[in-house]
């Protein structure tokens, strides 16, 4: 049978980026693979392998054979979706709060333009010549170059037809003529994913690794990807390898699975097999000695007085850029020691809300908001706000990217700055270091922040929403790329800090499993009709 990718033995030659043990793996035809493992497991580092970007000692190469596809280059026939998203062309133009400003919104490119431009540079990599195809020297006659460069020329027509069918196909499952006309800056989490990977797909590839597709979807859209991806697998020849941290839900599509384990790549099984010898997780992962530290965390020595105990209050509240209305005449009342979950559709607006609440948003100005008993607008500071805030966003993941150790960053949480970092004094980097205990993560303070994998990234944001002991506790998806026994630990957590006096939450998910068991209050946001 045929083997797509085949690796026997590799050792990688640089000694930090080498796995545990020398790497067996072979993708076969017709298989649909999974690659699962806890965070930091290796799983990353195994797809830059499968990728080309590592080199592999000498005789121990990576082994393709892509046929039937048309393209020539490892990199155009081989496509990767990375978890850490981005709203621009690539990830430099992306800075915290850069959604919410109008200025730069109109900046940036349109949804329909990059989408253009995806689909010109597919077209381009099935005609793209390699180096021998460049100066190959052909022994033909007129006539045989005539009849060769009109079956090139036929065959490009073919493919831009193929190619226009995925594209109209992609557009009608995503719904995606409704974004066309936005620009990027302004997709909602879940609708950027939904652009991710129509940019993706379209480029018609022979192997399309995903990882951790499903995270950021809202249900229906979790459901019609997985439709569409097993459809890609029936009609067409690409394979499929989903890197997955949640492996609860693989999808009936994927037929092999490879576990990544300290870094160290396990035998391939069937989607059976594995579900059969997949370990439970514990029902508890937060032991009795931290959930009892954390309920003995002191009284902060400048307790939060809120007039007649509201947190929150929104009076008609409404959100627009330019011809689009993201919150339309919205109404809430969140109460202190409340503990609320909101839920909807991708592009109702969640993030939007969690935005003005933090003070991040400039049009909450321009709105009737009361937060911590003070209107909006009434000579309180954005810093007096905050510091009585915890918050952790996917936003906020994407624009961590200094290479910093993970203790500055969590340090950085104590005076709400994002962009700046300072070490923290003693006293200051001992409560850092309590949380990240707490976390699991301790091991990692001095480890630069790059150096981590995303879900190690994400357990030192989270304790920095935590390290103020703050009033406030907002949590936008904060399970995003967490395995299973990382998320049952963050929802532990959650749970038990919940259970102190005085302490409110908001929490976004699109899993109603995540909810904490201590969520009293629900709204579900609809996107609004423009």
């Amino acid at each position: 049978m045929q083997k797509i990718i085949e690796i026997k033995g590799g050792v990688v030659r640089h000694p930090q980026m080498r796995m545990g043990a020398p790497i067996d793996f072979e993708l076969l035809a017709g298989e649909q693979q999974a690659i699962v493992g806890d965070n930091g497991s290796g799983k990353t580092r195994l797809v830059d392998v499968l990728m080309g970007k590592c080199a592999l000692m000498p005789m121990q190469g990576v082994k393709y054979d892509f046929t039937p596809s048309k393209a020539k280059m490892v990199s155009d026939n081989i496509k990767y979706l990375s978890f850490r998203d981005s709203y621009g062309t690539n990830e430099g133009v992306y800075y915290y709060q850069q959604r919410w400003n109008q200025n730069d919104i109109e900046e940036t490119p349109l949804v329909k333009d990059l989408l253009a431009e995806s689909f010109r540079i597919a077209e381009e990599g099935l005609t793209r010549k390699t180096v021998f195809d460049k100066f190959l020297v052909r022994d033909e006659t007129p006539e045989q170059e005539a009849e060769r460069l009109r079956q090139e020329e036929e065959d490009r027509v073919l493919m831009h037809n193929e190619l226009e069918k995925v594209r109209k196909h992609l557009y009608e499952i995503f719904h995606l003529e409704q974004l066309l006309d936005k620009h990027i800056i302004l997709l909602s989490s879940g609708e950027l994913r939904k652009f991710q990977l129509t940019k993706t797909l379209m480029t018609n590839p022979r192997v399309l690794i995903m990882d951790n597709p499903f995270i950021g979807l809202d249900v229906t859209a979790r459901a019609q990807l997985a439709e569409f991806l097993t459809l890609l697998t029936k009609e067409t020849n690409v394979s499929v390898v989903l890197v997955l941290s949640k492996t609860d839900d693989i999808p009936d599509f994927i037929t092999h699975v490879v576990s990544v384990k300290d870094l160290k790549v396990g035998q391939k099984m069937t989607l059976q097999a594995y579900l059969e010898s997949r370990e439970s997780v514990p029902a508890r992962m937060l032991s009795e000695e931290k959930e009892k530290a954390i309920l003995e965390l002191g009284v902060r020595s400048e307790e939060l007085k809120v007039p007649n105990s509201t947190v929150i209050e929104f009076r008609h509240v409404n959100i627009r850029y330019g011809e689009r209305t993201i919150l339309k005449d919205l109404n809430l009342m969140v109460k202190e020691g409340e503990h609320w979950a909101l839920n909807g559709e991708n592009g109702a607006g969640k993030s939007t809300l969690l935005s003005i609440v933090c003070a991040d948003n400039p049009q909450s100005y321009a709105n009737d908001i009361v937060l911590f008993g003070h209107q909006r607008g009434k000579g309180e500071s954005i810093w007096d706000i905050k510091r009585h805030i915890g918050y952790i966003s996917p936003e906020m993941h994407r624009a961590y990217m200094k290479d910093v150790p993970a203790i500055d960053i969590v340090a950085s949480g104590l005076s709400d700055v994002s962009g700046l970092y300072k070490k923290p004094k003693p006293e200051q980097r001992a409560m850092c270091e309590f949380w990240m205990d707490i976390f699991g993560i301790k091991r990692y303070a001095d480890t630069t922040f790059l150096h981590l994998s995303s879900g190690e990234q994400r357990l030192v944001l989270l304790a920095r929403a935590f390290v103020k002991d703050p009033a406030l506790l907002i949590l936008d998806e904060p399970l995003h790329g967490l395995d299973l026994k990382n998320r049952r630990l963050v929802k532990d957590i959650i749970e038990v800090f919940c259970q102190r006096k005085h302490k409110t939450l908001l929490m976004v998910t699109h899993y109603r499993e995540e909810y904490p068991k201590n969520i009293d209050h629900e709204i579900y946001l609809k996107k609004v009709d423009n």
